[in-house]
Parts: structure tokens; sequence; C-alpha cells
């Protein structure tokens, strides 16, 4: 292959719009003597296919996680592992809690208490429950009448397709 077909081949490579087979002819093309000017590339494609070649044991992982994990340094590890974790989730928390905080203030910066006796306060929170669970009890009774409604409608829907089946059958 000539210098001039190994160029355009590269400028291909280099703008990653090689097929496999043009990228296959180039590391064969640098595994061999190639001209001083392609020197550079011949470096980098053999070093590619140097890395290829190279494989890692298929015991290292399982090696590496037991000299990890044996003696007091791979206590240690693990410890500080887990309360990276817990401050890693504690910080995520305050500061949610903080934007919170700050976009509750931006709503209403003049946000104040509006009862400064606590069993009155509570007094007012149970009248608001009371009136959210009537309401909810009121729906779930309307809900309920609908699914009469609903039962009764396939009742009536259910005798008309019986009726269309014996007419086909007859």
């Amino acid at each position: 292959m000539d210098s001039k077909e190994i160029e355009k081949l590269l400028e291909k490579y280099w703008n990653c719009e090689t097929s496999l087979e043009e990228e296959k002819q180039l590391r064969d093309y640098f595994q061999g003597d190639v001209p001083s000017s392609l020197n550079e590339t011949a470096h980098l494609f053999r070093y590619f296919q140097t890395q290829r070649e190279e494989s890692v044991d298929a015991a290292f992982d399982s090696e590496v996680k037991q000299k990890i994990n044996s003696g007091p340094a791979g206590k240690s590890v693990r410890l500080w592992a887990n309360v990276a974790r817990i401050a890693a989730g504690l910080a995520v928390v305050v500061a949610a809690g903080y934007f919170i905080h700050l976009e509750v203030q931006k709503a209403n910066p003049n946000m104040e208490d509006t009862y400064s006796d606590p069993r009155m306060a509570l007094e007012e929170t149970k009248k608001a429950l009371m009136m959210i669970s009537n309401s909810f009890n009121k729906a779930h009774q309307q809900a309920g009448k609908v699914k009469m409604f609903n039962e009764a409608e396939e009742k009536i829907q259910g005798t008309n397709k019986k009726d269309e089946q014996t007419k086909i059958q007859l």
C-alpha cells in the first residue's frame, strides 16, 4: 500500500470515518516498516496492539478485593466507606431542607406563627383535619355510587352481549 493511500486512510481515521476493514489495514501497515514521517503514528498503533494483547488474570478482581478486605486496613476502608455514605446522605437532606426553606421564605417573606398558644393551634389543626376527613368520606361515598352505576351498566351490557351471541348461534 502506498503512502498516499495510507495518508488518506489516516485522515479518515482521525475524522472517525473509517470502516473496520480500513482500520485493520492501518493496523497491519503500521506493524511493519514505515516511513520516518509516520513514526509517531506507528508508535501509537503499536501501542494499541500491545494493549489489546495484554489481559488481566481472571482471579485479579477477587485477589484485589481479598487484599482490601483483609487486615485492619480493609476494615477501616469499609468503615470509612459506610461513614462517607451516611455523611453524603445527610448532606443531601440538609441541602434539600435548606433550599426548601429558602423557597418558602421567598414565597411568603412575612410568614409568622398564627397562634401563640400551642393548645389552640392543636385544636385548629384537628378541626382542619376533620374537615379534610369528612370531605374524603363524602368523596368515597360518591365513588361508591359511581361504582354501583358502572356495575349496573356492565350487567346490562353483559345481557345484551349474551343476546347477540345467542342470535349469532341461531
